[in-house]
């Protein structure tokens, strides 16, 4: 598929209309915000990257950004794929340096997950340089996949209802992490970024590990869109319309008091 074709065009336009709605509904970036854009190597920060160049050229606020990519020293990591690619779309960039691969495979028995580990470490890191180089706002390249995968995972395996939020305090307290893609569908990506011709770096941590938790719920999820498309809709809407009263965390809804809201039986009777 062509960029210039009408489903590329129509596509392209798709994703700018659906993160120009993320930003817009969740304040996401705002007039004056230094952005630093995450960038993996993967097709999801690509599309990100390309997505938030396009939006900084028509947005009505001022906003700056800079592509930042962690090198973690994975055994045959092509150094030169990123700057070459930012150089090309001049694009500020910074490259971080920091041997995680190796505390990850220390740390993991072998066939165990890795991504748990790998991504704290990783978010360490970014967060510190973004902390120190006074950047208001860390863009990650999640999408409406991730945030359905996410819910699961935690609702499954982790006994509580948790998503990928669109905008994040940091538990630090310094940061604000941002995800533009979140209203835009995985499989729209994917073809995206073929579209572009990305230069994709795969994972050599964690993709050749098998039965992943994420994979299965991806499956999972891929199987009820199948059966009824309109299943991912809904499930997206969910996550925005939720209801305390209707649920069991005594934290966000007030059950012992619920007692004193009673009607009074007289005026209960002459009702």
């Amino acid at each position: 598929m062509s960029p210039d074709s009408v489903a590329g065009r129509a596509l392209g336009k798709r994703l700018l209309r659906e993160a120009g709605r993320a930003i817009e509904e969740f304040g996401l970036i705002k007039d004056g915000d230094r952005v630093m854009v995450c960038l993996s190597g993967g097709k999801d920060s690509y599309a990100m990257l390309d997505v938030l160049l396009q939006l900084q050229r028509r947005a009505p606020v001022r906003f700056e950004l800079t592509a930042v990519n962690l090198d973690q020293k994975q055994p045959g990591f092509p150094e030169h794929v990123l700057p070459d690619y930012l150089a090309s779309r001049d694009v500020p960039y910074t490259i971080l340096e920091q041997d995680t691969y190796s505390v990850v495979r220390d740390k993991i028995p072998e066939g165990k997950t890795m991504c748990g580990l790998c991504s704290r470490l990783r978010r360490g890191v970014l967060y510190s340089h973004a902390a120190e180089h006074g950047f208001t706002k860390i863009a990650l390249g999640h999408h409406l996949d991730d945030a359905l995968e996410t819910l699961f995972l935690n609702m499954f395996y982790g006994g509580r209802i948790k998503s990928m939020p669109p905008k994040l305090l940091a538990d630090d307290r310094e940061n604000i992490v941002v995800r533009p893609l979140y209203y835009c569908r995985e499989r729209d990506i994917a073809r995206y970024a073929e579209m572009r011709e990305f230069p994709i770096i795969p994972c050599n941590l964690c993709g050749s590990q098998d039965n992943l938790k994420r994979q299965a719920i991806k499956a999972m999820i891929a199987e009820w869109e199948r059966l009824d498309p309109s299943r991912i809709a809904s499930l997206a809407t969910a996550l925005a319309h939720v209801e305390p009263s209707q649920l069991a965390d005594g934290r966000l809804f007030d059950f012992k008091g619920l007692d004193a809201l009673l009607v009074p039986e007289r005026t209960r009777r002459r009702a």
